[in-house]
């Protein structure tokens, strides 16, 4: 087993230099770990929906209609703009695939800035439909006040992209040395 390397990061975050060590070996684990787990959280969630189709049976088809139809609080200030999603079959089928897709591209570590990125605007969205009130109110949250597990998990899904996690055991390390993505070089803010 190789040594593990320690390295050190120098940057500047909100106007201040920050420097500090880390341990590579530990950090890689980290990513892959943080990479599967919420991708496993995602696809889970998108499993759970689509296996509601397979008996043919439309009247067991998961949708998210009752939620947006009678769930969000009185006093959410996007209350109207998620009620008139309700049965919208373009939302559930986004909801669906976009929880799957996005999981299982975070577990096999293929376009992961991509699954990040959309990941994240997912767990907004259900962020803003959980809002009990508005700014004026604090943001309140059935548990607290701005933070709840969707703005952990799209802080979460935003550092697994900032690292390019899926570099690290997964298929972007591949995806990357295609000749189409040298090639286009633009292609690569998608992987990672």
């Amino acid at each position: 087993m190789s040594q593990a390397r320690s390295q050190t990061l120098e940057t500047e975050i909100f106007g201040r230099q920050v420097q500090f060590d880390y341990s590579e070996h530990w950090v890689g684990y980290a990513l892959v770990s943080m990479r599967v787990v919420m991708g496993w959280v995602l696809l889970q969630g998108g499993l759970t929906k689509l296996v509601t189709y397979l008996d043919a049976n439309p009247d067991n088809n998961w949708t998210a209609a009752g939620y947006l139809a009678n769930a969000i609080p009185a006093g959410n200030p996007f209350r109207e703009l998620f009620i008139g999603m309700a049965g919208s079959p373009l939302v559930d089928m986004l909801n669906m695939w976009g929880l799957t897709l996005t999981g299982l591209g975070l577990i096999v570590g293929a376009l992961v800035r991509f699954n990040a990125f959309w990941g994240a605007v997912m767990m907004l969205f259900y962020w803003a439909a959980a809002l009990q009130g508005g700014l004026m109110q604090g943001l309140p949250l059935a548990h607290g006040w701005v933070i709840d597990d969707h703005i952990v998990y799209a802080v979460l899904l935003f550092g697994i992209g900032a690292a390019g996690a899926g570099r690290i055991l997964g298929l972007d390390a591949y995806l990357e040395n295609l000749s189409v993505v040298e090639n286009n070089r633009w292609l690569r803010l998608f992987l990672g």
